[in-house]
């Protein structure tokens, strides 16, 4: 049986600049699909719905209204996913952030994941791990309060 994960990864570009932004999100949304690919090797069947609810004609991710939405659709497999898998390697998003503070509410499994050295921009893996690991130290200190 297949385990049912949530899948986080950056997706929108975080620059002030319109074409570094868009290039940012491309460069998230083929790192998102190795995500995917990582997870499905690993025997889960993910849900990565910032690929999936932000394709043409479905939500528009520019309207605040039409990603918090998507964000919420997306968050609501936790009901039934085993875990909550956030891959890191190019960092921790406002969204992903969101996600985390939601799987720690509802009770979730969080994992930190990283896949390759070609993708990550914050310096070595481990300082990945470690900065992605803080956050989710301050979500869970947050809820316990």
């Amino acid at each position: 049986m297949m385990r049912l994960v949530i899948l986080e990864s950056p997706f929108a570009g975080m620059s002030k600049s319109p074409l570094v932004r868009w290039l940012q999100r491309r460069a998230n949304v083929r790192y998102a699909r190795a995500c995917v690919r990582d997870s499905l090797l690993r025997g889960e069947a993910p849900i990565a719905s910032h690929l999936l609810y932000t394709q043409p004609g479905v939500l528009d991710d520019t309207k605040p209204a039409e990603r918090q939405h998507g964000i919420d659709a997306g968050l609501a497999w936790r009901a039934r996913a085993e875990a909550s898998v956030f891959y890191v390697d190019r960092g921790v998003s406002r969204g992903m952030e969101y996600g985390m503070v939601a799987a720690v509410k509802a009770g979730v499994q969080v994992e930190i994941r990283v896949i390759h050295p070609a993708f990550i921009h914050l310096g070595p893996e481990a300082d990945c791990i470690a900065k992605a690991r803080a956050v989710l130290a301050r979500v869970q200190q947050k809820a316990a309060a």
